[in-house]
Parts: structure tokens; C-alpha cells; sequence
């Protein structure tokens, strides 16, 4: 096993129903890491950026939309595989399919507004990373 490090987003439907404590507390207990975290406020130009590999599908604006209509959290998790160890603790995209004590289980409103992103690979990670964060600011 090793120490990787990976990005993951607390969504604008979980800052607004005041989730960040609950949610970090799942990362951390899951044995990552908080290496570096702000809470933003995303411009449409950001989100689009962001979400550009998702451009030419039918739900990209709304999903633009939805990043842009309140703050989120975004963090940099660290530990042991951490990338896999995020997208399990996150759980199914849809949560009705999350396996019970997921953060999408006990905190997703819906497959849209479902609470947290994750990076999907390292390599994703590490441009998602870079896409939000200075090395400065990822204190290990």
C-alpha cells in the first residue's frame, strides 16, 4: 500500500444544510487526511473548467448550475490509497445504491445533489489538485 493523495469537493447541497464537520468527520475516520481545505464560492468559468470532460453531455449545464448556486469545500485527502479509500467511503454516485454508512448513503438529497465529489484515478487527482490548489497550500 501507499501514501497518495487525491481532491475531493463537499458540495453545494451539503454546505447548505451546514454538513462540513459530519462529512470531513467520515473522511477522517476513514483514515485520511486533511492536507489542505478552503471553502470557495466557484465561479460558472471555474465549474465550467472543472467539469469540461463533461461539456457535450445533456446534464453539464445543470451540473454547472448546481456547483455555482452556493459555497463548497475543497480539500486535498491524503493516506494510505486514498484515492480508492475516498470513493468507497463516499459511496455510490446514486444514493439509493450507496452502501449503508457511506457519506452519500447518510447525507445525499439525490444522484444530482449527492454531497460530495471525488477524484475517479491518481492522474485525475493530481489535475484536480493542481486545478484548485498552489503546492504551497497542501501542508502534509
Amino acid at each position: 500500500m501507499s501514501t497518495e493523495r487525491t481532491f475531493s469537493i463537499i458540495k453545494p447541497d451539503a454546505t447548505r444544510r451546514n454538513l462540513t464537520g459530519g462529512v470531513t468527520k467520515m473522511l477522517e475516520d476513514a483514515g485520511l487526511r486533511v492536507v489542505a481545505s478552503k471553502r470557495i464560492h466557484m465561479t460558472k468559468e471555474q465549474a465550467e473548467g472543472f467539469y469540461a470532460v463533461h461539456a457535450e453531455r445533456p446534464f453539464f449545464n445543470d451540473l454547472v448550475s448546481f456547483m455555482i448556486s452556493g459555497p463548497v469545500v475543497v480539500q486535498v485527502l491524503e493516506g494510505e490509497n486514498a484515492m480508492a479509500r475516498n470513493r468507497e467511503v463516499m459511496g455510490a454516485t446514486n444514493p439509493a445504491n450507496a452502501d449503508e454508512g457511506t457519506i452519500r448513503k447518510v447525507y445525499a438529497e439525490s444522484i444530482e445533489a449527492n454531497t460530495v465529489h471525488g477524484s475517479d484515478s491518481l492522474e485525475n487527482a493530481a489535475i484536480e489538485i493542481a486545478y484548485f490548489f498552489k503546492p504551497e497550500e497542501i501542508v502534509g
